[in-house]
């Protein structure tokens, strides 16, 4: 083993979620002494929530640096070398050494490790057509992105945003102009938004925006990005129309940034992440581990890959890998494809196997939809939600719950997603002991209705 000074040599690439949570675990269990560390990070922030971006762009969230959780002073007082501004150019795996550069003096080097962690991350799609660089079209996946995006937004006069895309990101960022005073259009090339969800709940999430005064054009694809005499962005253009444009937000997803890890001839699954073990070492390499977005994780639903880009993902995997790295042992079994967002006060969430997944996959199953309240029907405040399940035919075996609804009704998802892991049928989780008070709940709780309304239609086939 190639040692420095008797200590073994850790490089990780990428400061964020992933990569600082596995440096962070690894300190933990490791003195400087034992482990000397080394992290490469190309922007100019660490360890924050892209998750929140949206929020603080909003301004639901009044400064930046709420977003950070430990700045790149704190890591380096724990003894980690946090490199930031710089950019690891290329993997030598055979020389188990990495190439950095600084990207403000151009400067190149070579750095040797022992271990190496990968947490290189997601990058925003970007359309490849005219105009889809133009200043004034933004991606929103890193805080420096964000950032630029704020500064746009404080040069531009004029009030018009469009928003590319329905997922997560394009209905929480549609939000977000939207509270700053902008009249907001979504061009999505789905047939309605949220293509995580079946589409009749989708339908749900799209009422739910039109009534806060966005204009939704579904089953459209944007061709071009048209820039007026200064270059800048003017609207945005399909096959049926034009949309006026002062600004330009992609919601489009995100691809797993593993180019550098291909360069280096490391394993990628059918969605372009890296593959790993349970230990999230990356196959067949034995000192070589992947946490975060750019890695694919096992859907314990569908017993397939899945590429599922979340930050609980990302710091769960850091902390596996930090632990395996720094001598303990951790595995990251999979994921049951669990997720939460919310239009203003429209709570949307998912977990499991959409009906398409399930088709997918070669499964048969049942679906029912119900509504119910989020509390009883008499105590105040109750609001309406709508539950689909799907269960699996003959078993019975709870596949998938969506649900949409006011207050209380995103997080009830949780529900669904334990049962999910736990591979519960549907008639089980009718004797599931869940809390009730009329404040909180009906007597029977919304999730378990389906689920009851789900054991009757598979018994009855």
């Amino acid at each position: 083993m190639d040692m420095s000074g008797g200590r073994e040599r850790l490089v990780v690439i990428g400061g964020d979620a992933a990569g600082m949570s596995a440096a962070s675990q690894a300190r933990r269990l490791r003195g400087p002494d034992e482990l000397e560390i080394t992290a490469f990070e190309r922007g100019r922030f660490s360890s924050y929530s892209a998750c929140g971006i949206p929020y603080w762009v909003g301004g639901d969230v009044a400064e930046r640096d709420e977003l950070i959780a430990r700045s790149p002073e704190e890591h380096r007082a724990r003894g980690i070398d946090l490199r930031m501004g710089t950019e690891v150019t290329r993997i030598d795996v055979a020389g188990k050494r990495v190439r950095a550069r600084d990207l403000a003096s151009g400067a190149e080097s070579w750095t040797p490790y022992d271990k190496l962690v990968i947490g290189t991350g997601a990058r925003p799609i970007r359309p490849d057509m005219p105009g889809a660089d133009a200043p004034g079209v933004h991606g929103v996946q890193t805080l420096d992105d964000g950032q630029a995006l704020l500064d746009t937004l404080a040069r531009t006069r004029g009030r018009r945003a469009v928003v590319v895309g329905a997922g997560y990101i394009g209905v929480e960022m549609a939000e977000a102009m939207i509270n700053r005073g902008y009249e907001v259009t979504v061009v999505n090339r789905g047939s309605e938004p949220m293509s995580t969800l079946d589409p009749d709940m989708g339908r749900l999430v799209h009422a739910a925006m039109e009534g806060l005064g966005i204009t939704m054009v579904n089953d459209a694809e944007v061709t071009k990005v048209l820039t007026g005499p200064d270059g800048g962005v003017r609207a945005v253009a399909t096959e049926d129309g034009e949309y006026p444009a002062d600004v330009v937000i992609l919601g489009i997803g995100v691809r797993p940034e593993t180019s550098l890890a291909q360069a280096a001839g490391l394993p990628v699954g059918a969605h372009g992440g890296l593959l790993t073990d349970l230990a999230m070492r990356v196959r067949g390499h034995e000192d070589i581990w992947a946490a975060g977005d750019c890695v694919e994780v096992l859907n314990l639903v569908s017993g397939q890959e899945q590429y599922v880009p979340l930050g609980t993902h990302a710091n769960k995997h850091g902390q596996v890998v930090g632990t395996n790295v720094g001598g303990g042992y951790a595995t990251f079994p999979g994921v049951v494809g669990t997720a939460v967002s919310k239009v203003c006060d429209l709570e949307i969430a998912r977990t499991g196997l959409r009906e398409k997944d399930a088709l997918r996959v070669g499964l048969r199953f049942e679906t029912v939809t119900i509504e119910s309240t989020s509390r009883a029907g008499y105590y105040p405040g109750a609001s309406g939600m709508t539950v689909k399940m799907l269960a699996e035919r003959r078993t019975g075996r709870l596949l998938g719950v969506q649900i949409v609804g006011r207050e209380g009704a995103g997080k009830r998802v949780d529900i669904a997603a334990v049962a999910l892991t736990a591979n519960m049928t549907v008639e089980q989780m009718t004797a599931l002991d869940l809390g009730y008070a009329p404040p909180f709940s009906p007597v029977w709780d919304p999730v378990l209705v389906a689920a009851r309304k789900a054991v009757a239609k598979v018994n009855s086939r």
